[in-house]
């Protein structure tokens, strides 16, 4: 059975979407470690895939875990682990790959769900390839990667947003920025659990629990990623 390192950047180890689970479910061996809490593997040895959760800090910012996580997705990215980072996790991919100058702080809150344009290149994306025109999924970031690196491909956009998901260009790294993990029945749970947030953040906490949406093409590049993982 493949192994998949699971870090927990959040004040949870497991959030509400429980996608630790999932991956079980979908065969893979979870180890899970909670980077929040300064817990981290001894090393990387005997792991097949990584996975990043999000956070609410910036990959920006002098946390001794964060610092120690930089160091553990330079050293996953030369030994070519394959690696997929969900908001804080896609931030701090990009950070750590391609410097921490292509994280930034927005002047304003994305919020809610959207229809995310997808580039050309996702067509030859091993994750991403199913998609359509567009993806939908709901984002939720006062942080943001920047488009513009050599070695960033841009897989989908916003409209308020140039780099929803990308991918490494070398490295077998992709970080999504917004929250496809969740489903539609824990929406409402996770709504609720951040209304006080959202809401400061300008969201619409009451609509977006009315369009909960199971964003089922979106949540393929998470079934591609471990069957990735279990096929390699």
């Amino acid at each position: 059975m493949k192994r998949l390192l699971y870090l927990g950047n959040g004040r949870k180890l497991q959030s509400v979407a429980r996608l630790d689970d999932r991956f079980e479910g979908w065969g893979l061996k979870v180890d899970r470690f909670w980077a929040w809490n300064d817990e981290f593997p001894v090393g990387l040895d005997g792991y097949d895939g990584i996975f990043l959760s999000g956070s609410p800090h910036g990959a920006y910012e002098d946390v001794p875990f964060i610092n120690r996580e930089h160091d553990l997705i330079r050293q996953a990215a030369d030994r070519k682990i394959p690696m997929l980072g969900i908001c804080f996790g896609s931030q701090i991919l990009g950070s750590a790959l391609c410097g921490k100058d292509q994280v930034f702080r927005r002047t304003s809150c994305e919020i809610g769900y959207k229809d995310l344009p997808v580039t050309a290149a996702a067509a030859a994306d091993p994750l991403a390839q199913d998609w359509g025109d567009t993806v939908r999924m709901f984002v939720w970031h006062n942080d943001e990667v920047r488009a513009d690196h050599p070695d960033m491909v841009i897989l989908a956009s916003s409209d308020d947003c140039p780099n929803q998901v990308w991918r490494h260009r070398t490295a077998p790294a992709w970080g999504i920025q917004g929250h496809p993990e969740i489903t539609r029945s824990q929406a409402p749970v996770w709504f609720e659990e951040n209304r006080a947030r959202m809401v400061q953040d300008g969201g619409d906490v009451d609509g977006f629990i009315a369009e909960a949406d199971e964003a089922l093409d979106a949540k393929i590049m998470l079934t591609r990623f471990a069957e990735m993982i279990s096929r390699d």
